[in-house]
C-alpha cells in the first residue's frame, strides 16, 4: 500500500481527498508541462498547490514533498500513522 501511496497523482489524491479542490485553468507552467496548479481546503486550510505527477509544493509555504502520505501530512497536519490510517477509510 505504501508504494501505491508514494506513486499515486498528487492532483487524483487531492481529488479525492480535499474537502475543496480545484484545478487553476488559468496556469501556464514554466518548468514541466505536467505540472497544474490547485486551490485546496482542507478544513478551514487553504493551499495552493503545484503537483506534478507525486509530487506537491505549497507555494505559500514554500514547501513539498511526495505521495499521498506527504500530502496529508502537511495538509492536515497529521503524523505518519494517522494520514496512513485515514488513506486506510477512504480505500485509496
Amino acid at each position: 500500500m505504501l508504494m501505491h501511496w508514494r506513486t499515486l497523482d498528487a492532483a487524483q489524491a487531492l481529488v479525492r481527498l480535499a474537502d475543496f479542490a480545484k484545478q487553476d485553468a488559468s496556469y501556464v507552467p514554466t518548468t514541466s508541462l505536467q505540472t497544474s496548479r490547485w486551490h485546496v481546503r482542507f478544513g478551514a486550510r487553504e493551499f495552493e498547490l503545484l503537483c506534478t505527477g507525486p509530487k506537491f509544493y505549497d507555494t505559500r509555504a514554500g514547501m513539498g514533498g511526495g505521495g499521498a502520505v506527504d500530502l496529508l501530512i502537511h495538509c492536515m497536519s497529521l503524523d505518519f500513522k494517522a494520514a496512513v490510517r485515514y488513506l486506510l477509510e477512504r480505500n485509496l
